[in-house]
């Protein structure tokens, strides 16, 4: 009613029934079934029989530690990163939470007495198909994400069986947020009575990292009133999003109001200009309107401006109309056209690396390679510790071999294994590696930044070539981690092919990381660093008039792009074409596509061909050779893109995304060897130039085409890639709010007939790599540099222009004026500044009118605090403060004044003062404990352990450590101890 309509819906287990209904897909008669059936035999068959319970932990970690429960208990929910609901058996659940409480992590019961989206659900199978079998979902009016499947969904399919599955199977509400957020949505509003998912959402789209993103609650418990709707709708407002304010305002009768008048402080802001200055036009309105008129064909107006006859201007018009939209669209096109070039970085000093760590992390066949001793030798001449870690291809990294180190920097080479995966042969033993090698890191806790080496996976110039297309895969991969995880990572480096003591300075010095330079290539005559710049053709005249010669193929060929290059094919004369898809005629419009291009005057073959599978694709090409037909012009555009974070991706389903694209391109570049192809074209993306969030095996894939492109050429193979942006018209991007939030993005949807022509373009020219995108650089690049700089669009004029109009609000640190108010003062002072600070942001969360009136030391728990409210803090504090705080700041410092010792060491104060503060509130906190108490014992060993390590070396009189001393007290000696140290301080 306020005008916010939602550009898609997507509901957490019982709420897609909601979801449904605000679609169109459910009427409320039906979605009121739904709930109630399901209700009523839950309570009469799973009622008293199970539980769930909440954990704080990741999934990963979580199904790791139920693994001794067996199916006793099973993943119900995955809400975030690190909020996870498992269901299962009553003593089961006893026992899990026993042992998370043991461990320090966060567990709560849920208050049902049933184990939902458990295997207890089977129960309830055939009463629910039975009873829901009524209802008649329909087509929606608003796009359906779905918590079940992971992917969009026709509503129509919300049937019997799929309202028990949701029921039965996990709510995958994580990576449907991260999915969403993947493909640019970047607003998520919780519609319910009380928010119970918006700290979640928001900490899977930080730690998605796909740009600018809000996320917010409607009511709250206590408040569901009008007055905290329209709380939000303001939240909302002041993140970029409003509502009608008509609507908003309809009952209080708005009417406009005169600003007030402020006397005796005029002030004139508008310039004088100079008498006889003219301003400056950025054209001359006559060159438009004379253009106007050509373009729309207006004889007897250009005649009369220009006093010709029309019999002389209309032999020409037609023409001079034909150049003048040839030009624009050429101009436009240009615009588009981007490459890779690489840049000679210049000679500096050499690196000290001090005393930082470095873990090597190697695959176990290629422990005494070159490479892996060259690297490993670089860094130590520079001054590194090097431990290197050895694994094993086709076997998971355990998190816990990684628990014993803490390096400041990681260097992988797991890629140089380029032998096949056995259980995955699309992907190599060194990309499975990797893939794991990043999410172990991630469950390992280990930040320190990751760089991932290559061996000739890019090219820097002519004389120097690429010889593993294979090993490009890393690179795409590593740009979409680099953009997810950006404070875990260093860069991409390619290795020198030999190593000498210059080799050694110069890689040592890109891992130092001091210039920021995150795609660097080390080669004998120097450093190179990628940057993507703009190639317009200008007056390049082509090479040639490119037409398809003998028998086209077209992988894909039934899909929306493939039917765009089919027809294009066909009306540049292309004689036959053979069209290949999974599916084949079996596929939606295969048949119509086909009289289409018959009509066109072209012969068609609609083939059923996966072409990832080799002798599939060698059976159809067999077929062509015997009926005479010989295949020269081959464009491969078959592939799917399914969105999914490194984190959380297996390498089966990085496999599965990558077949058709990986395999299909190398099993065309095999059986067709031999064939002297006239044309063999890639059709690649940008997600392999500049990476794309959630799209990791999809950008390794393209970065391949790439590649591989480049490694044919050099092996006297025409063939060219091309790395598209978005395509409107059912191409690339075929829905339009997913083309709007692109757009939104900066990212612009091509006309597929300017898209075509620029394909030709690249033909007629003979190249082997382009990138076309239409981009709006000044609101693509702030976002896509937010988290950190990217120097790969460093030589871009419009991205250097927009960040620099972004600077004066960098430069304006949020944190600057209040570290230049905290610099000098006394520690005391400090602190006093900070929880003031603090306690001000808590009492405006809460709705006080001011923090003076709070007590810093009672719990954020006992004074209001939820999740909602927690996110609400960490979010003004990281305003106030410019710093980067974790989204469980309060849980993790549990009352003002706790929190505002953190943010103080953060802000690089501390010191004693911390330690003496934290000391007595440690001190408060055992005077509490009883003998008696169960944690007694568990405090006392974790005493010994700290003051034996702050006492370590310090001798006393008699000869003995505080180490030695405290190995052999009392419980009571101990506790006298601590009061005499407190003391002294």
């Amino acid at each position: 009613s306020y005008g916010i309509e939602p550009d898609a819906v997507v509901g957490h287990s019982q709420g897609e029934i909601a979801a449904a209904c605000v679609s169109g897909a459910l009427s409320l008669a039906d979605a009121a079934r739904v709930v109630a059936l399901r209700s009523r035999v839950i309570g009469e068959v799973l009622s008293g029989k199970g539980g769930m319970v909440s954990v704080a932990l990741s999934e990963p970690v979580v199904r790791e530690r139920i693994g001794p429960w067996g199916s006793r208990i099973s993943v119900a929910v995955v809400n975030g990163p690190s909020s996870v609901v498992v269901s299962g058996e009553v003593a089961a659940l006893d026992e899990l939470m026993a042992s998370c409480e043991a461990d320090d992590v966060r567990v709560k019961r849920i208050a049902v007495d049933y184990a939902s989206h458990s295997g207890q659900v089977e129960e309830l199978k055939g009463r629910l198909l039975a009873d829901l079998a009524p209802i008649r979902p329909q087509p929606g009016n608003v796009p359906f994400f779905s918590t079940v499947t992971g992917d969009w969904l026709d509503t129509a399919e919300l049937d019997a069986g799929y309202w028990f599955t949701n029921l039965r199977d996990t709510v995958v509400f994580e990576s449907a947020v991260r999915a969403l957020s993947g493909a640019g949505y970047a607003a998520f509003v919780e519609v319910s009575a009380h928010p119970v998912l918006t700290m979640a959402v928001q900490e899977t789209l930080e730690e998605a990292g796909t740009g600018p993103s809000v996320a917010v609650g409607t009511l709250r418990r206590g408040e569901g009133g009008l007055e905290r709707f329209l709380t939000s709708v303001a939240e909302l407002h002041v993140r970029g999003i409003s509502p009608d304010w008509d609507a908003v305002f309809a009952a209080h009768e708005p009417r406009r109001v005169d600003l007030p008048t402020y006397p005796f402080q005029r002030q004139r802001y508008w310039p004088t200009i100079a008498v006889g200055s003219a301003p400056v036009k950025a054209g001359d309105p006559a060159d438009a309107e004379f253009w106007n008129a050509v373009e729309s064909g207006d004889l007897a107006s250009l005649a009369g401006e220009l006093a010709v006859g029309e019999g002389e201007l209309g032999a020409v018009l037609p023409a001079l109309s034909t150049w003048r939209r040839k030009h624009r669209e050429t101009a436009t096109i240009d615009s588009w056209r981007y490459r890779i070039a690489w840049k000679a970085k210049p000679e500096g000093p050499a690196p000290a690396l001090g005393s930082r760590a470095f873990l090597l992390v190697v695959p176990a066949t290629l422990r005494e390679h070159e490479q892996v001793r060259g690297c490993a030798d670089a860094l130590t001449a520079a001054g590194a510790e090097v431990t290197t870690l050895a694994v094993t291809g086709g076997e998971a990294l355990d998190p816990a071999a990684l628990a014993g180190h803490a390096p400041d920097g990681v260097l992988s080479l797991l890629g140089l294994d380029e032998e096949p995966d056995p259980a995955q042969p699309t992907l190599s033993r060194g990309l499975t590696a990797t893939l794991r090698l990043i999410q172990a890191l991630g469950e390992a806790g280990v930040t320190a930044p990751l760089w991932l080496a290559s061996r000739g996976a890019v090219a820097t110039h002519r004389a120097d070539p690429l010889v593993s297309p294979g090993q490009a895969q890393l690179w795409g991969l590593g740009r979409v981690f680099g953009l997810e995880h950006p404070d875990r990572w260093g860069g991409l480096v390619d290795l020198p092919a030999s190593w000498d003591a210059t080799a050694h300075r110069r890689f040592a010095a890109v891992l130092s990381g001091v210039d920021g330079e995150d795609q660097v290539a080390v080669r004998d005559s120097g450093v190179f660093l990628r940057r993507l710049v703009h190639d317009p053709l200008g007056d390049r005249v082509p090479g040639r008039a490119w037409v398809p010669t003998g028998t086209a193929l077209v992988t894909g060929g039934t899909g929306a792009i493939g039917g765009h290059l089919a027809r294009w094919l066909a009306q540049a004369g292309a004689e036959h074409l053979v069209l290949t898809s999974r599916a084949g005629s079996a596929a939606p419009g295969a048949t119509e596509l086909a009289a289409e291009l018959a009509g066109l005057g072209a012969r068609v073959t609609i083939a059923a061909c996966d072409v990832a599978d080799r002798d599939a694709l060698a059976n159809l090409l067999d077929k062509l050779a015997a009926d005479g037909e010989q295949v020269r012009t081959v464009i491969h555009a078959a592939g799917v893109s399914t969105p999914a974070v490194l984190a959380s991706t297996t390498p089966a389903e990085v496999a599965a995304t990558m077949a058709a694209k990986v395999a299909g391109a190398r099993n065309l570049g095999e059986l067709l060897a031999d064939e002297h192809l006239d044309t063999l074209v890639f059709l690649s993306s940008n997600a392999g130039v500049w990476g794309s969030g959630s799209q990791g095996a999809y950008a390794a894939a393209n970065a391949f085409l790439d590649a591989l492109a480049e490694h044919q050429r050099s092996r006297g193979v025409r063939a060219t890639s091309v790395a598209w942006g978005a395509w409107a018209g059912g191409g690339m991007v075929s829905d339009q709010a997913d083309e709007e939030q692109l757009s939104r993005r900066g990212v612009h949807a091509m006309p597929t007939e300017l898209a075509l022509a620029a394909l030709r373009q690249v033909l007629d020219h003979d190249e082997t790599f382009v990138a076309v995108a239409d981009v709006d650089w000044a609101l693509f690049a702030p976002g896509f540099t937010m988290a950190r700089p990217r120097p790969l669009l460093d030589e871009l004029p419009e991205v250097r222009a927009a960040l620099a109009e972004a600077e004066p609000a960098v430069a304006a640190d949020r944190g600057a004026a209040l570290t230049a108010d905290l610099a000098g003062l006394p520690a005391a002072q400090r602190r006093r500044v900070l929880l003031d600070l603090v306690l001000d942001h808590v009492a405006a969360v809460l709705g006080h009118a001011a923090g003076s009136a709070l007590d810093p030391d009672r719990p954020f728990k006992e004074i209001g605090f939820d999740s909602l409210t927690a996110v609400e803090l960490r979010n003004r504090l990281t305003g106030a403060t410019g710093l980067k705080l974790p989204a469980s700041l309060v849980f993790d410092r549990p009352t003002p004044n706790a929190l505002a010792e953190f943010v103080d060491g953060e802000l690089g104060g501390g010191g004693e003062v911390s330690v003496l503060a934290e000391l007595e509130r440690i001190e408060s906190l055992i005077s509490r404990i009883s003998p008696d108490d169960g944690a007694h014992p568990l405090v006392l060993s974790r005493l010994r352990t700290m003051l034996s390590v702050l006492g370590e070396g310090q001798d006393r009189t008699d000869g003995a450590t505080v180490a030695e001393q405290l190995d052999s007290a009392t419980d009571d000696e101990i506790f006298e101890f601590i009061n005499k140290e407190l003391g002294r301080s």
